[in-house]
């Protein structure tokens, strides 16, 4: 019999945020995966340390964090070749996801290449845009309004196609692509309801005004834009 293969979301990032559903499963998990950048610690990894088991195997998901492209796809097809092997041995596979597994998370390029084989099971987390609403104590949307949730990578003109239709907004993966962003948004004229928030949940947040935001952003940030009938 093969074991199960688990897509567990650990919040976005205090420990504190972990489901119990997680909290036990990653106590009691034999092989464990999890995405790992090429230089530094796994930020997925980190978020739950505490918990994991002495002795359990580990694989790291090594995925270059530079600009230019690489070879995701051999990637993700060599990630799911080692931990088929697991599970073909009979071991449940837990998969650490930062935020949510399914909510722009990797883990959905390993379900499709494991899913049809391996009985799976979705775990939710805490997801960013969560995290990012409490953090700015700022309910978002309203009675009828509509969220629409974007990539910053999206290009300049689509990005502002997107926003310019939008009662409410949250603006996610910000990096490189954070003056561009900010730009639409002055353009739009929705700076001014727009609030800035990056490493949500973790002792370095940091939640202002957008018109007050630093003039670079990190990857794990978000700006959200609330509708008028939630805006406080």
């Amino acid at each position: 019999m093969s074991g199960t293969l688990y897509g567990l979301g650990v919040g976005p990032g205090d420990p504190e945020l972990l489901t119990l559903k997680a909290h036990r499963l990653i106590r009691s998990a034999g092989v464990i995966a999890y995405p790992a950048p090429d230089t530094g610690e796994s930020f997925a990894r980190a978020i739950v340390a505490e918990y994991m088991p002495d002795g359990a195997t580990e694989i790291a998901i090594v995925i270059p964090m530079r600009s230019e492209r690489f070879p995701a796809q051999e990637v993700y097809d060599s990630a799911a070749t080692e931990i088929a092997q697991a599970l073909e041995a009979g071991q449940d596979v837990v998969v650490l996801c930062e935020g949510d597994p399914f909510f722009y998370g990797s883990f959905m390029y390993l379900f499709s290449r494991l899913s049809d084989r391996f009985p799976t099971e979705i775990v939710p987390g805490v997801s960013s845009l969560g995290a990012v609403t409490a953090a700015a104590s700022q309910p978002l949307i309203a009675r009828e309004e509509v969220l629409t949730v974007l990539p910053a990578t999206l290009e300049e003109s689509e990005l502002e196609r997107h926003l310019a239709d939008a009662n409410a907004a949250a603006i996610m993966k910000l990096g490189r692509h954070f003056g561009k962003t900010r730009a639409v948004l002055d353009r739009l004229g929705m700076t001014e309801r727009a609030r800035f928030v990056s490493h949500a949940s973790l002792p370095n947040q940091n939640v202002c005004p957008l018109s007050e935001a630093p003039e670079t952003a990190p990857y794990f940030s978000m700006i959200i834009v609330p509708g008028k009938d939630a805006h406080v």
